[in-house]
């Protein structure tokens, strides 16, 4: 763990640092995410582990994604998950599929 302008981090320091600067939700618990140095990456909330995600089931509480500090959270702040995860397990894409994924959000 380690921290970067007061806010506490998983994993390692040398890890990936991009932040995320735009998130939308889209179809199937997918996200739409952009990270600062310009990437765009689909990322697949359904692969995320223990009950405390349970609540993304619910199509309210996913759509109701908010960055906090670069943090993707749902839930008012309980639920989020780390920048780096979304960054090594997000699937990078390519033109076509952005807008594809575009076209399919959640209104």
């Amino acid at each position: 763990m380690y921290e970067i302008d007061g806010i506490c981090y998983a994993g390692n320091p040398g890890a990936h640092e991009t932040r995320i600067i735009d998130v939308k939700p889209l179809v199937g618990r997918m996200l739409l995410v952009t990270f600062d140095n310009g990437e765009r990456k689909l990322f697949d909330t359904t692969t995320l582990q223990g009950p405390v995600f349970d609540v993304l089931d619910d199509p309210e509480v996913f759509r109701g994604v908010k960055l906090f500090h670069g943090v993707p959270t749902w839930d008012d702040g309980n639920v989020d998950v780390a920048p780096e995860y979304v960054y090594e397990h997000g699937d990078t894409y390519n033109t076509y599929d952005v807008l594809a994924a575009a076209n399919c959000c959640v209104p």
